[in-house]
């Protein structure tokens, strides 16, 4: 396992065209198996997530997003496919369904970038535009300068 710097900053645009943006930074492990790099870290209070463990698994053509903790979801963004999931909070259920409408994926052997849009639907009704920037590098310097 390498350790990495993780960087991510999610953009939502909801109905009104009111624009959302949450960045964080977290420390995490790499790993590279059977053709796939995984990401582990634990989110923070910044992303809201605070309690939970996030695993990314990146292949060429897919991201698949495991959250474990306070918040129980597993999130599959594949370029034009609709994947739906149930949301778990302390709180109850919330069924999530997105269309991933650009994948760009550029990773070398322990760090990389990860761009994402998506079209959220919560419960059977849109929620927003959403773009995700995952920058994964091995200093903190470099890792913060994501847009």
């Amino acid at each position: 396992m390498t350790k990495v710097i993780v960087s991510v900053v999610g953009i939502q645009k909801d109905v009104y065209g009111e624009e959302n943006r949450i960045e964080s930074v977290a420390v995490g492990r790499h790993y590279f198996k059977n053709g796939v790099n995984y990401i582990s870290y634990q989110d923070n209070e910044t992303a809201g997530m605070e309690g939970t463990n996030t695993l990314l698994k990146i292949s060429d053509d897919c991201v698949t997003l495991v959250r474990k903790g306070q918040v129980e979801h597993t999130q599959v963004f594949k370029l034009s496919e609709t994947n739906t999931s149930l949301y778990r909070t302390p709180y109850g259920d919330i069924t999530l369904t997105i269309m991933t409408n650009n994948l760009d994926i550029s990773f070398g052997t322990s760090t990389g970038t990860i761009n994402i849009g998506y079209e959220l639907v919560v419960d059977g009704q849109w929620q927003s535009a959403n773009k995700l920037h995952i920058k994964i590098c091995n200093d903190n310097n470099v890792c913060s300068a994501v847009n």
